[in-house]
């Protein structure tokens, strides 16, 4: 039995679906990376996972036991970071700790051994009693990752978790959220594809609130191996629009460019190569070329492509 089911779950605000049906389940062990650009609808998900927010339509099963049902012995066995990492500035981290583990229903011995586990975990011993607002944001992050597995929780969510660190603390928090998954369950939210390369066994990609890739690290990595992406700079009319009609063509994405030039990325839905059809359309359209060159496919390829399919986007 999976620790975790989504069952047709959706969740909409304002008329507009956040959440569209989505299906999927976790295993235990599973260290699960949930990707997707900006508003594709993963911190509505995590959300409803912790009982933050209720589903709309959809049922939601913890070991087996719908969400509505276990409620509070649920809410006991999941950990959770949210995006922003609400924290109390003007508490020690020591004081914000034990707050945390008192709400979490720890007292006495098993508070203090909890509070010295999570701790340790974290490698906040040498700021455990600063004020809170006083840390960097790689130590606030840590000190959010403590409380969030005081209680030893078999599911621990964790929304944008790197989100606005520098690249050396970006690789500690990476560091931590690997050991963490190797007791407990994972559900890691990002949009950035290398810390899920190297974090994760398992991968979600979802966009305007659908599933629309799941599979292991390696089957993915594999599936983008398959596909081509072709950088394409160009000065004359309708570049982008004239390389999206192009037959094999399944997505064109643009880039920055200078003055007058038009720079894009296609991606190829076909074996065959597309230079010299994309030359001979050049020629025909008048255009001049500065950039024509194929590079192979790798995961950022994949998740631009599938999010672009999804969303039926050309240009």
């Amino acid at each position: 039995m999976s620790l975790l089911t989504l069952n047709s779950v959706t969740k909409a605000f304002n008329g507009v679906k956040a959440v569209d049906e989505i299906s999927f389940s976790v295993d235990r062990g599973q260290v699960v990376g949930f990707l997707g650009p900006n508003g594709a609808g993963k911190s509505t998900t995590m959300r409803m996972i912790t009982q933050y927010i209720e589903p709309d339509s959809g049922e939601i099963l913890f070991d087996g036991v719908p969400l509505s049902a276990a409620a509070r012995e649920a809410k006991r066995r999941i950990g959770y970071l949210a995006e922003n990492n609400p924290l109390y500035g003007d508490m020690l981290v020591a004081e914000y700790l034990r707050f945390a583990a008192a709400l979490r229903e720890l007292e006495g011995k098993e508070q203090d051994d909890a509070i010295d586990e999570a701790v340790a975990a974290t490698s906040i011993e040498s700021v455990f009693y600063r004020p809170i607002n006083q840390l960097s944001k790689g130590f606030r992050q840590r000190v959010g990752l403590a409380q969030a597995i005081l209680h030893r929780p078999d599911l621990l969510i964790l929304d944008e978790p790197t989100e606005g660190l520098d690249p050396n603390q970006r690789v500690e928090i990476r560091r931590l959220i690997s050991a963490l998954g190797k007791d407990r369950t994972v559900i890691l939210s990002t949009h950035v594809l290398p810390e899920v390369q190297q974090t994760c066994s398992r991968l979600l990609i979802i966009h305007r609130g659908r599933i629309v890739a799941d599979g292991t690290v390696d089957e993915l990595v594999t599936r983008a191996e398959g596909s081509v992406e072709i950088q394409v700079e160009a000065a004359g009319t309708d570049v982008a629009e004239r390389l999206g009609r192009l037959e094999g063509v399944g997505g064109v994405t643009r880039r920055s460019a200078q003055g007058d030039r038009v720079a894009v990325t296609v991606t190829a839905n076909t074996d065959e190569d597309l230079r010299p059809k994309i030359f001979e359309l050049a020629k025909e359209c008048g255009w001049t070329l500065y950039e024509l060159h194929q590079e192979r496919g790798n995961l950022e390829a994949l998740f631009r492509q599938l999010t672009a399919e999804a969303a039926g986007e050309q240009g």
